[in-house]
């Protein structure tokens, strides 16, 4: 699988909440630096952290704007807006976001992302 065609599975599958199959996405020896989550290294813990991902949200949407594949097709960067509803609060996230992927045979191997971090205050608030 090349770039584009991971980088268009990422936001399809989460687009659809199917983190399963966009942990599938990433490399055994990942490693993410998440704007919320911190620094995440291995597949194993990544799946475990994302099991909780469908219960934050009543809606979860990340569209890409912009995306930029460099010419060897081993790094992307996609400019995305981010709409959802936090299902503790209620109450809705807007956020523009950036994410630079590092991308080996077909496996995401390095992610990073960063957005501004207060419209996801909402998760930690209750109705």
């Amino acid at each position: 699988m090349d770039a584009h065609e991971v980088i268009t599975r990422y936001y399809d599958y989460a687009n659809a909440g199917d983190w399963q199959r966009w942990c599938d996405l990433f490399a055994e020896d990942q490693v993410m630096d998440e704007q919320l989550a911190g620094h995440i290294e291995g597949l194993a813990k990544l799946r475990s952290m994302m099991t909780g991902m469908g219960d934050m949200y009543e809606k979860f949407s990340n569209r890409p704007v912009h995306v930029v594949v460099d010419a060897d097709g081993e790094r992307a960067a996609v400019v995305s807006h981010l709409s959802a509803v936090a299902r503790a609060s209620g109450k809705g996230i807007e956020a523009e976001v950036m994410n630079f992927f590092r991308i080996t045979d077909g496996k995401i191997t390095y992610m990073a992302n960063f957005h501004d971090t207060v419209p996801f205050r909402v998760l930690s608030q209750a109705a």
